[in-house]
């Protein structure tokens, strides 16, 4: 079989990677100075490779992280109140097989968005499903979804992602629905799935914005008791910038 006719099955085939590799090998003459098993794994290998790069390359395309962000950008600095050694045992995603959530507070511009887009990036890397959602922008949708009638779906979309990031929790009150829907969206994770939530006020400023005692007291219960969190300060990332 000739060079072309291996390349068309290949690429018939969908092996993308393999075909590269072994375009790659056959310019370079590589395969003399390889053994049967040698050139095997090698093209094995960069089928591998490429199937992880796009797998990644889906995962965060379906994150839509609100920022670009990576842990090679988190700056730790003594006035963020930011602890490094912590801070990088959070990108080993044990907290995921764990099922344990993370709560980012601080004073808006220091950078809750950022380090939150920046756990999901690392969570995908690590090939776990997450979605980035903006709080107020999440339950206006699910109001949407039930008036078409699609809510169910979207609540079992949610339930299915390894990491939820819920960012800006707290810029408005909530209404009844809204509380319920979180309420929803929390139960179903529970003990499950991880997630992050960010917000401006601290913790004991939650009841006043949930505005339900009940439904508080159920929402940050299944939150905060195997919650990591982080409680940034200093001046505004975006002032220094």
């Amino acid at each position: 079989m000739s060079q072309n006719q291996t390349l068309t099955k290949l690429h018939q085939m969908k092996l993308f990677g393999m075909a590269r590799a072994y375009t790659m090998i056959q310019t370079t003459r590589q395969s003399g100075s390889m053994t049967d098993e040698e050139l095997m794994s090698h093209i094995v290998e960069a089928e591998w490779d490429d199937r992880q790069n796009h797998k990644l390359q889906r995962l965060i395309k379906s994150a839509k992280f609100r920022y670009q962000a990576s842990m090679e950008e988190i700056v730790f600095t003594q006035d963020r109140n930011l602890d490094k050694s912590n801070f990088l045992r959070l990108a080993g995603c044990d907290y995921l097989e764990k099922k344990e959530n993370i709560i980012i507070t601080g004073a808006t511009g220091v950078g809750k968005s950022h380090i939150a887009s920046a756990l999901g990036n690392e969570a995908c890397i690590k090939g776990y499903k997450t979605i980035y959602c903006n709080v107020g922008k999440l339950l206006s949708l699910l109001k949407m979804k039930r008036s078409d009638g699609s809510y169910i779906r979207e609540i079992q979309r949610l339930e299915r992602q390894d990491l939820l990031i819920l960012d800006d929790f707290g810029l408005a009150q909530l209404d009844t629905q809204n509380r319920l829907d979180l309420l929803e969206i929390i139960e179903d994770r529970h003990g499950k799935k991880s997630t992050v939530v960010t917000s401006q006020l601290p913790l004991n400023k939650w009841h006043d914005v949930i505005a339900d005692s009940t439904i508080a007291d159920a929402i940050l219960d299944r939150l905060v008791h195997n919650a990591y969190r982080i409680e940034l300060k200093g001046a505004s990332m975006r002032k220094k910038k």
